[in-house]
């Protein structure tokens, strides 16, 4: 089965959500008007005509993060742009920057960031480091994760249009959370409108490999279009009762047994069907917000915006497996044919209360993210497990659905020059996926069978026979937070900022796995029905009937439970932290940041008892640590527009819970398996980085920075091999180096000379580059623990799993992104082109353990994007047109393993290119 490559019809034209906050040009009245306060010194008042290069104020950028909003600014000519007058190294996409990427999320705004990648799944890496070397705070407060295996919530369920701007702190100061590596990610939400105003929008767009194609869907249930189930997926009685009970199910009688497995046939959700021209991708919100006095100096604000989007994806994957061998070669071939059904609701609810310099802000937050996903997987066994020339059918199908609900309370107060931040926040996060199907079907193409020509699956979980399976998994993480931050000046030249953060973070992970098992003399003629038929209460009954298999000969169909020994697992850290850290500025120009943090965290993961007699109970991890971390930075700005900055620091990367959990999951991307390693020890990372920035008129900039990282015991990926079936695990490596330079050009150009079309035009360019180096430091006598199917890890030589030498996974050595713009500045038309590149990067380690074979490697390559948005009105309404058109150079996804003696790829499909229009109207 295949995707037609050319798109039928009309160029479908973009989805995202648009941007309410800023649809019409950059005084929208959508945005935030907060701004960082700016605290200049009080002996000389900034003349502009001091100097012809002071740039003009950075507009309407509201950052809140922990430690206040304070940017402190020394010399005589303070700037007022955010990313200048941070004490640290900082990139900041205000509302406007983020429209102007077109994007309708964040997570792709922010990988036009100098040194941020986009990896897919909303995961965004900082100089080209795994998310367990990130983190993402919202107002400057934690979020817990629905997806198991990232620590880092994705950033694609974030639309743009809540966010006011994006925030992301390359060196580390104290005021921040310690898990620390490639930088911190602050997104701050809107508050207080400038105006009142209403804003609806509607979007729809398409892929040449998706849309009007052929694809896989199956019915599911009525409310599936919205994202939600009408019940159709709650177990019933019997399956409830045993998935509540504390009884295994090998311990209930055949009859017992045999009852339950008849519920979890479900037609709806497991009846695959193709079908033709897959409808056009769609989306739509209302925004609205307004503001007003509150007695005689107090503002109040409020902002209100629900969003939905519904996305149909194809991908037609190449999914090879090796010989598990140094010589790369296939030992099997398959093509999986995927289409991804995606809804993504949101909701936000924000109110902002301004009296003077106080400010409150209480968000709440709402987000829906649900895949249902239908896929077939075929192709042929080549060799290396006896069964050469066999052919396999897959089918899967599955829901996942993800949310997010995010209550948060922040008060930043100034008092008598004191400033005072009092945060507190409570978010939850569920993840559920009930009756995840898997069906396997082979084709002997054996001449002496007289069902050699057919594919058949007689349920004994075994080449050349066939397997039925049915999981449950349900997740939820609970985090509670609370800060508080105090600002002192004690001098005009020098302030001390103290704090104390209270983080509290639960998770409960369960995953039930069954499978449907018969007897060798299961007949191939019932074999032959299509699932949904197969596993019917009917077929189930008969089974045990004498006549069955032939006269006198039954052959009674059982279910069998794969996870007794790992059903639930509970995880929790806790982190108590204080930190102490001061502002001087010594003389003129030259600025001394720093601090330490103080830590202490216990991070645990205890294996629930689900059953009376159930094993691995002492599979349990316990990391109580603390630790102090160190953090400086030093700045000097000359008056010619110069800034020289250096930093060091001491940070941490604590394992994912995903990661030490002894419990096996399954990537719905990739379909690979990942199991935990309770052994994973904390990650202990050194940091230095120096830089030059010259700022020089319009907001224009060029910088030019080096880093370097040193991590102890850094959790990497690996990968096996069991019947050339492919999982991974995580293990500590003993030692990594991380090294790299980065280079940015920001230049702003008004073409008001040029006259006529020209006189109220702007010019923008913008070209980041990253260039990172890294390795693994492997000894010969180096150890690390890996998990077994027991409950103790072993020890096993450091150099079996990782080679000395090599890269860490996820990180590329070049990242490039350019835009070219035009823009009016009197009213909203813009047009911008975007280019991406990422070199190729290691996805997963695999190395002795997996027969020597080389890593295996993904390649993002390029993309070019444009971006047109136009400002018109229609009938008095003001109306925002956007014109999307995504890789246009129709770059593929390529995830390999290769050498010279062959390639096997594991995970490559086409993206092909993506088209689409939205409009917005505010009133």
């Amino acid at each position: 089965m295949s995707t037609g490559k050319q798109l039928a019809g009309l160029l479908l034209l973009s989805t995202a959500l648009t941007f309410p906050g800023v649809a019409f040009a950059q005084s929208s009245s959508g945005n935030t008007a907060s701004q960082p306060e700016v605290e200049t010194p009080a002996e000389e008042p900034i003349n502009p005509e001091d100097n012809d290069d002071i740039e003009p104020a950075q507009g309407d950028v509201d950052v809140s993060i922990p430690g206040g909003n304070i940017i402190t600014v020394t010399g005589r000519r303070g700037p007022r742009d955010v990313t200048r007058s941070s004490a640290q190294v900082v990139s900041v996409l205000s509302t406007e920057d983020i429209a102007r990427t077109g994007e309708g999320d964040i997570a792709g705004a922010l990988s036009r960031v100098t040194g941020l990648s986009n990896t897919g799944n909303g995961r965004v890496f900082v100089r080209g480091l795994g998310d367990r070397y990130s983190s993402a705070l919202l107002n400057g407060l934690p979020l817990p994760s629905p997806e198991p295996l990232s620590r880092v919530v994705p950033l694609d369920i974030f639309p743009t249009d809540v966010i006011a701007s994006s925030l992301v702190q390359k060196s580390y100061s104290a005021n921040f959370p310690g898990e620390f590596g490639g930088g911190v990610i602050n997104l701050t939400t809107q508050a207080i409108p400038d105006e009142s105003f209403l804003e609806m929008s509607l979007g729809v767009s398409g892929d040449t490999e998706t849309t009007y194609e052929n694809g896989l869907l199956y019915y599911g249930s009525d409310f599936d279009w919205f994202g939600f189930d009408n019940g159709r997926r709650d177990p019933p009685p019997i399956l409830e009762n045993y998935l509540n009970g504390t009884v295994e199910l090998e311990s209930l009688t055949l009859a017992e047994r045999q009852s339950i497995a008849g519920t979890l046939n479900k037609p709806n959700l497991l009846l695959l069907q193709k079908t033709d021209n897959l409808r056009p991708n769609f989306s739509g919100g209302l925004t609205g917000g307004t503001s007003f006095f509150v007695g005689d100096d107090a503002e109040l604000g409020v902002i209100a915006t629900v969003n939905l989007s519904n996305s149909l994806n194809n991908r037609n994957v190449t999914n090879q497996t090796p010989v598990r061998q140094a010589d790369v070669t296939p030992a099997d071939d398959f093509r999986r044919f995927v289409t991804d059904n995606r809804v993504l609701a949101n909701g936000m609810l924000g109110f902002g209360l301004e009296l003077g310099d106080q400010k409150i802000r209480w968000t709440n937050l709402y987000i829906r993210d649900v895949l249902k996903q239908a896929s077939l997987n075929q192709g042929t066994i080549i060799s290396g497990s006896g069964n050469d020339g066999f052919d396999v059918i897959n089918q899967q199908n599955a829901w996942f659905e993800r949310q997010l609900i995010d209550t948060q309370l922040v008060g930043e107060f100034q008092f008598a020059g004191v400033s005072m931040d009092v945060r507190a926040g409570y978010a939850q996060t569920d993840r559920e996926s009930p009756y995840e199907y898997s069906f396997t079907y082979v084709r002997t193409n054996n001449a002496n069978s007289p069902f050699g020509d057919f594919f058949i699956n007689p349920l004994d979980n075994n080449l050349p026979g066939g397997e039925a399976s049915v999981s449950f998994s349900d997740l939820t993480e609970r985090n509670y937070y609370g800060g508080l931050d105090l600002t002192v000046p004690l001098t005009d030249a020098f302030s001390v900022t103290t704090g104390i953060a209270y983080n509290d973070t639960d998770r409960y992970s369960e995953r039930r796995f069954f499978q449907f098992s018969a007897p060798s003399n299961f007949p191939n003629g019932i074999a032959l029905l299509r699932p949904d038929l197969l596993i019917t209460p009917t077929i189930i009954e008969a089974s045990n009937i004498p006549g069955f298999v032939r006269p006198g000969v039954n052959a009674p169909i059982d279910l069998r439970e794969l996870t007794e020994d790992t059903p639930a697992f509970d995880a929790g850290l806790e982190i108590l932290a204080a930190y102490i850290k001061g502002n001087l500025s010594l003389l003129n120009g030259l600025t001394v940041d720093a601090g330490v943090r103080f830590e202490d965290a216990t991070q645990t993961v205890t294996p629930a008892q689900i059953f009376e007699n159930q094993p691995n109970l002492d599979a349990f991890t316990n990391i109580s640590n603390d630790y102090f971390l160190p953090a400086a930075t030093i700045t000097y700005q000359f008056d010619n527009g110069l800034q020289l900055r250096a930093s060091a620091s001491k940070t941490i990367a604590r394992p994912q819970f995903r990661e030490l959990l002894l419990q096996t999951y399954t990537d719905p991307g990739s379909q690979r398996s990942f199991s935990g390693n309770p052994a994973l020890q904390d990650s202990e990372l050194f940091n230095a980085e120096a830089r030059a920035e010259y700022y020089f008129g319009q907001r224009s900039r060029v910088s030019l920075g080096g880093f370097y990282k040193k991590i102890d015991n850094p959790i990497e990926i690996f990968s096996q091999f069991t019947d050339n079936t492919q999982s991974s695990s995580f293990a500590n490596a003993p030692e990594a180096q991380l090294y790299g330079a980065e280079a940015e050009f920001v230049y702003n150009y008004d073409l008001i000379d040029w006259g006529g079309f020209f006189e109220s035009k702007r010019a923008l360019f913008i070209a980041n580059y990253t260039y990172t180096q890294s390795e693994l430091k492997i000894g010969p006598d180096d150890t690390t623990l890996v998990p077994t199917t027991g409950s103790t890890p072993i020890e096993v030589a450091a150099n079996s799993l990782f080679r000395d030498g090599d890269p860490l996974t996820g990180q590329s050595d070049h990242l490039v992104n350019i835009q070219v713009g035009l823009e009016d500045t009197d009213r909203l038309s813009q047009i911008t082109l975007l280019f991406n590149y990422a070199s190729e990067r290691v996805a997963s380690r695999l190395g002795n353990n997996a027969g020597g074979l080389p890593d295996e490697i993904e390649e993002p390559g390029i993309s070019l994007d444009l971006v047109i948005r136009q400002g018109i009105a229609l009938a008095g309404v003001p109306l925002e047109l956007k014109f999307e058109a995504r890789n246009l150079t129709g770059t593929d996804k390529s995830t390999f393993i290769a050498n010279d003696s062959g390639r096997v790829d594991t995970n490559s499909y086409d993206i092909g290119q993506s088209f689409g229009l939205s409009v917005s109207a505010q009133f």
